[in-house]
């Protein structure tokens, strides 16, 4: 293909989806991916320039507005913003308009929030809210009056406050309407319960909401609304500073953001810009970026604009979350309770730096709700350290080549039937035997919150067991030097500095020292389901031994405070099992049998200065580990628990905290770091 076809082909495409994307509110590919055809268009438009058309997408903001809506022509172009990818291309804009003009090295920035919503326009004729539109192409909206009305922030009349600013006769607005996070979950949720199909995002529910024909429909869903520019203004004055527009728009009534900051320096614009990427999720909209805007509105009409972008401002844009590729495959795993997960296999594409393959896709009835078909191009998020997982299916992509997903009825490791219980979504392969869930089972047992048996890989627990000298987690300690040498693989002999015979010496040095592992760690190492560190404590404390855990009822258990009906159950019927009875057997043979009752906790403990305390942890902590900390606090009496209440006594709060650290704000817990843990203790 020649360079001017494919410049023709980039073209029709970049028109394609921003009429999905503007008019349809049904895009087929992520924000990424579209800022990826636009470059490639605007470098190939670069060195071609001769090529430029009127119909270029770089000369024009959108699209066409939908034909079943009345028209509107804006006062002003609505346009959009270059974008910058990263802090280097920031500075470079920088360092362009300050070539243009000197007086930009000596100006101020303000920052503000990029949300991915729907851009709006309102119009006010002496205070009064007379009309509302889309951006439409930058040039013509269409005008939404009716469905903007139900949206509550949107004031009316202004100013709100009879001691405001009187606005001059005749005012347009520019803002960003959005749905909350939580209530299009909540949307999702009800629609889900409903049996209806749920929505892919934020942004695209919002943009639908206020494209509806009914305003009645519009206004059962809960929209809000931010604003940050006048477009145009007759009769009277405005600010001329873009810090000073934002606290008039808010002396009028306008909802303006709360995260806008003013900087002397670039540079410190720039740091602020970076700090909300990782901060983000403490916004209750979608934001895939910030705005670094010159605060001098006259200084930036100035510089004026390149193609349809004006160079008094850069959308620094946050790494993608959400990108769209094809299923190639859907595969199951096999956990260690034996559970089957359904994970999507994908064509290789880069989320936020990160190539992803695999994806979580939740559960079969997932599956089922969201239509997700094996060759559908899928919307997949990744955020943060969270693990990627596929939102739902882009319907628009769909060529009838896609298949759908047939159900297992057996497990894909041992070929024996699956169940599902009544009142559970999962499908259980219940062979005991199962060679996966063995091999998840030992990872368990071994693993740092459980026994932290150090040196026993994933490879080496898998050629245990297939050389069958580990047929269940007691057998770890039956094992011989020899048996480890013939499970190092060739590729560890190379990879690791220590020779095969040290590797053995090491991890049977491991294995004996996890013997002294208190009970709560080796009753959660157990894997018995729903019996995690929390409730394993819980049950370490009120009893002596695994034999008389193993004999306890599931009405006894249920009197432990912190253990619930359906745990009680699972301990007692994983105690009622013969195979596990000769686990616990073996186990007490092998000298694996610690003690726990509460006379045994005391007299481990360092002190009792957190007796009747109990914690939450969250975020990463300056020196510590969780699980140091956790440990720490249970040395002194402590208890730690996952979940904040009204009878947590403390948050302990590290950087990057989750939704716990608003949780505890609302419920007034008291929130305290790794120092002042230290110091309740003396």
């Amino acid at each position: 293909m020649s360079t001017k076809t494919h410049y023709e082909d980039l073209k029709q495409q970049i028109h394609e989806h921003n009429y999905r994307y503007h008019v349809l509110d049904a895009p087929i590919v992520s924000d990424l991916e579209f800022d990826r055809l636009l470059n490639e268009l605007k470098q190939i438009e670069a060195e071609h320039p001769d090529w430029i058309t009127a119909d270029s997408p770089t000369l024009r903001a959108g699209a066409k507005p939908a034909d079943r809506f009345i028209k509107v022509t804006h006062p002003a172009p609505i346009l959009s913003l270059g974008n910058a990818f990263g802090a280097d291309d920031a500075r470079g804009w920088f360092e362009r308009v300050c070539r243009i003009d000197d007086r930009v090295e000596r100006a101020r920035f303000v920052v503000e929030p990029k949300i991915d919503g729907l851009s709006v326009v309102l119009h006010y004729h002496d205070g009064i809210f007379v009309q509302g539109a889309t951006r439409g192409n930058g040039e013509i909206g269409e005008d939404i009056t009716a469905n903007l009305r139900t949206v509550k922030s949107i004031p009316l009349r202004i100013p709100v406050d009879e001691k405001g600013p009187k606005p001059p006769k005749v005012l347009v607005i520019r803002g960003e309407a959005y749905m909350p996070i939580k209530e299009f979950e909540k949307l999702n949720r009800k629609r889900a319960e409903e049996g209806k199909p749920t929505y892919l995002n934020p942004r695209n529910t919002a943009a639908g909401s206020l494209r509806m024909l009914d305003p009645a429909e519009t206004a059962s869903r809960v929209l809000k609304l931010l604003v940050y520019q006048i477009v145009h203004c007759e009769g009277g004055k405005i600010p001329t500073s873009q810090w000073e527009l934002l606290e008039y728009l808010k002396a009028l009534g306008f909802p303006i953001t709360d995260i806008a900051r003013r900087f002397d320096d670039f540079e410190d614009a720039v740091a602020y810009t970076e700090s909300w990427d990782k901060n983000r999720d403490e916004l209750e909209y979608e934001a895939d970026g910030m705005v670094i805007k010159i605060d001098d509105l006259n200084l930036a009409k100035d510089l004026g604009f390149v193609g349809k972008d004006p160079r008094g401002a850069i959308a620094f844009k946050f790494p993608a979350r959400e990108v769209t590729t094809k299923l190639l495959d859907i595969k199951i795993n096999v956990g260690r309770t034996g559970m089957l997960i359904p994970n999507a296999v994908l064509e290789p594409v880069e989320i936020g730096g990160v190539i992803v393959m695999r994806a979580t896709l939740h559960n079969f009835d997932y599956i089922v709700q969201k239509d997700i078909r094996i060759g559908d191009r899928v919307l997949v998020k990744r955020a943060g350290e969270v693990i990627p997982y596929v939102i739902g299916p882009v319907l628009g992509a769909r060529t009838g080549k896609e298949k759908k997903y047939k159900l297992p009825t057996n497990c894909p490791s041992c070929g024996q039937p699956v169940e599902r219980l009544d009142d559970e979504v999962a499908f259980y392969c219940v062979n005991a035997a199962c060679p996966a869930q063995l091999v998840r089972n030992v990872e368990h047992f071994v693993s740092r919150g459980a026994m932290d048996i150090v040196g026993m890989g994933t490879r080496i627990v898998e050629k245990l067991i297939e050389t069958g000298k580990v047929k269940d987690i007691a057998d770890i300690y039956y094992l011989k030097r020899a048996d480890i040498l013939e499970a190092v693989t060739k590729k560890e002999r190379k990879t690791e500095k220590e020779p095969p015979g040290k590797i053995a010496e090491n991890l049977l040095a491991s294995i004996e020292a996890s013997k002294s592992r208190p009970l709560a760690r080796l009753v959660a190492a157990l894997g018995i389901r729903g019996a995690g560190e929390v409730s394993a404590a819980d049950l370490a404390s009120h009893f002596a031994d695994l034999d008389v855990l193993s004999k306890a009822s599931a009405e006894t258990l249920q009197q432990i405070a912190g253990i619930g009906p359906s745990v009680a159950e699972s301990v007692a019927e994983w105690f009622s099992r013969p195979v596990n009875k000769n686990v616990i057997k073996k186990l007490k043979a092998a000298g694996v049998w610690p003690q726990g009752g509460s006379s045994a906790n005391a007299k481990s403990r360092a002190s009792n200065a957190l007796e009747g305390k109990t914690f939450v942890i969250t975020g990463t902590l300056p020196t510590w580990s969780r699980d140091d900390a956790k440990e720490f606090i249970e040395s002194h009496g402590g208890k730690v628990t996952d979940s904040v209440s009204k009878k947590t006594s403390y948050l302990v709060l590290g950087e990057a905290p989750g939704s716990k650290y608003e949780k505890a704000k609302s419920l007034g817990v008291k929130i305290i770091g790794e120092e002042a843990l230290k110091k309740l203790v003396g």
